[in-house]
């Protein structure tokens, strides 16, 4: 049994999405682990992570969209704008995706669908440098 961990970080140009997958691939990779669980986690209360289509780019501007109506900015009710009226509307966005994503590995490699790519979802209008830690655990060859 092995576990490997590590971290690297992706600049971020406001709000979207940001494909992380083949940076995870490298690190499962340099783990050597054959046969175990990848475990994504970003360091960061208003940007998440999630596993969503990575073909059809449009499928990630919906998913903006909709988010955008969900938690609107400027909402007269959010009382934690220290740091601008996207500041809770980032927290809510956070709270309602997810800070870390599990992926089984299989022969060296995540084991994602077809379809299937693992993002940061940035949800602060400005850039900002996102840290993601990588944990994987399992049999190495």
């Amino acid at each position: 049994m092995c576990a490997y961990s590590a971290e690297f970080s992706i600049a971020t140009h406001g709000k979207g999405t940001h494909e992380v997958t083949l940076r995870v691939q490298e690190i499962v990779r340099e783990s050597r682990v054959r046969n175990g669980l990848a475990t994504i986690f970003i360091k960061h209360t208003s940007a998440s992570l999630i596993i969503f289509e990575n073909a059809d780019p449009s499928a990630r501007v919906d998913l903006e969209e909709f988010f955008a109506r969900l938690i609107p900015e400027e909402a007269s009710y959010f009382t934690h704008t220290m740091e601008g009226s996207d500041d809770m509307p980032s927290h809510i966005r956070m709270a309602l995706t997810r800070t870390s994503e599990s992926v089984p590995v299989s022969d060296g490699r995540l084991s994602l669908g077809t379809w299937q790519g693992i993002f940061v979802y940035e949800h602060r209008r400005h850039s900002h440098a996102r840290s993601i830690a990588v944990s994987v655990i399992g049999e190495t060859s």
